[in-house]
Formats: structure tokens, C-alpha cells, sequence
């Protein structure tokens, strides 16, 4: 038997969409706060697919290095974003602008061996912004600028996952992986992963498994890699894309 609340609820929100179109409809069915929330990621990802960054100078490209730590590695079955680090740069340098970080509160509990590595606990999470609120926070310090991050497949995974169940869209951005970067450089070497690529070119470790500090870490890492990049001929993002390619 169909639920009457559920029907009746159905039925409201096709007569708001035949009349306003789907963000009526939305809002209705989300409360407008979320509903705006989408609409604004929703156009980011619109006007960056309009963007061409591939001609953007190296030396000058704005970027924003960034970090998640989640609740485990599988977006898809269950694993939630729990926090979110970004650092803005230009070229080789640190922006004058003030660091992203937000807790995100994952709607489900948090491993314990997720809080011993990351040192997030259910009790910091339950109070934090829902992921709703930090993709769109997120998405607004980002703009339209390229994203920099260390072993990128598994941010970019837990993104997406993230901005189509809240958004239906993907993340459109273009992904510059300073460990893709690592293996063009320095193709001899046995381990690719972030505390090894630290060690190798010098970077200090401060704090590990902590979202900002983890991003301003692989920002230094960049910062290390673009004399050795300029070195090689390279100088456009379009360039840095066709090497690594080939990697």
C-alpha cells in the first residue's frame, strides 16, 4: 500500500516543477538553505567547463592545494568526507589569503582506527556542517581556480561521489596529482606515496593525516617540483598535461 504522505509529497512537488521548473521543486522538497546551496555548485560546475586553463603560465597560475580525510577509502559504500583542507598559491608562493578548513559532519559514525590516524572523533564531527554546507563553502573558496593535490584519485572519487548525491553534478575543475608529477620526476623511485615524496625532496613533515596541514605540506612539495619543471621546458598547464601523460 502506497504511503498517502509520501504521494501527497510527490504529487506537490511535479505541480511546483510544471510550474517554476526545478528549483521550486527542490526547494520544496530540500528547504530552501539547501536549495540555494545546490544551485550555487551547480552553476560553479556550469562556468568551469566554460573555462580554458590549459594556456595558464605555471609561474603565475592560481591553485588551491587541497586535502580530505574520510571515513574510510570507498565513497560508494557508505565512506563519508570528514574533513576538508585547502591552501591558496599563485605559482611558487602561498596567497595572503586565510586557509580553508572545515569538519564535516559524516552522518554515521567514525572507525575507530579513522579517529586514532586522523584524530577526528564522533563527538567533534556531530556538531560540524552537514556535506551540503562544506561543498558549497568549499566550492566558493575554490572559484574557478585549478585544484593541486597528492595521490588525486581519492579526493576526486570521495568529491564526486559527494557533489552528485547532493548537486547531480561532477567535479569539472582540472587536477594537477603532485604524485603524477613525483613518477615523471623521479621515475627510478620505489614509493610514490606522500611521506616518501616528502622525504625525497626535503619537505618538512609537520603534521600527517590532518586535512590543511597535509594540503600546505603538498603545496611546499609543488613549490619544489616547479624549478625542476621550468628546468625541463615546461611552463603552461597544458604542457605539465601532455608530460605527465606520457607517465
Amino acid at each position: 500500500m502506497k504511503d498517502p504522505k509520501n504521494t501527497n509529497s510527490m504529487g506537490k512537488m511535479w505541480n511546483l516543477y510544471k510550474m517554476g521548473g526545478i528549483t521550486p521543486a527542490i526547494a520544496s522538497m530540500l528547504g530552501s538553505t539547501n536549495a540555494q546551496q545546490m544551485a550555487f555548485i551547480r552553476s560553479m560546475s556550469r562556468d568551469q567547463r566554460k573555462e580554458s586553463s590549459m594556456e595558464l603560465q605555471l609561474s603565475e597560475m592560481e591553485a588551491v592545494v587541497f586535502d580530505l580525510e574520510t571515513t574510510g577509502f570507498y565513497p560508494y559504500n557508505g565512506d563519508e568526507i570528514i574533513s576538508i583542507g585547502g591552501i591558496l598559491i599563485r605559482g611558487e608562493k602561498f596567497e595572503e589569503a586565510e586557509p580553508f578548513y572545515r569538519l564535516v559532519n559524516p552522518k554515521r559514525k567514525i572507525p575507530r582506527h579513522i579517529t586514532e590516524l586522523t584524530g577526528i572523533t564522533n563527538e567533534m564531527a556531530k556538531d560540524a556542517p552537514d556535506i551540503m554546507q562544506s561543498l558549497h563553502d568549499f566550492m566558493d573558496f575554490i572559484g574557478r581556480r585549478v585544484l593541486i593535490a597528492h595521490g588525486s584519485g581519492h579526493d576526486k572519487q570521495f568529491l564526486n561521489s559527494a557533489l552528485w548525491r547532493t548537486s547531480k553534478v561532477n567535479l569539472s575543475h582540472r587536477i594537477v596529482d603532485t604524485m603524477m608529477i613525483a613518477k615523471w620526476l623521479d621515475p627510478k623511485a620505489m614509493h610514490y606515496g606522500l611521506d616518501e615524496v616528502l622525504e625525497r625532496f626535503g619537505v618538512e613533515v609537520t603534521t600527517r593525516h590532518h586535512a590543511l596541514h597535509d594540503a600546505r605540506m603538498t603545496a611546499q612539495l609543488y613549490f619544489r617540483f616547479l624549478e625542476q619543471i621550468s628546468n625541463r621546458q615546461v611552463n603552461t598547464l597544458g604542457e605539465l598535461y601532455a608530460y605527465l601523460s606520457r607517465h
